[in-house]
């Protein structure tokens, strides 16, 4: 399991943080640690759910991922 924490651009306020925990907890095998302005910490297997997945459900709920 590898835990990571992504920085996340345009967030700025309470409705942000939901907004994008939402969205993670969404993706079977993908364990939301903290979610606050400007950034989330998950907990994932790198080779059952792809990086680019995570960062595809931030973009979902309208911000952008930094990485």
């Amino acid at each position: 399991m590898t835990e990571k924490k992504i920085d996340i651009q345009g967030m700025s306020c309470g409705h942000c943080v939901m907004a994008v925990r939402s969205e993670l907890a969404k993706i079977p095998g993908v364990e939301v640690k903290k979610v606050t302005v400007g950034s989330a910490t998950v907990i994932f297997d790198e080779h059952a759910v792809p990086l680019d997945r995570i960062y595809a459900a931030i973009r979902e709920a309208g911000y952008a991922p930094a990485g």
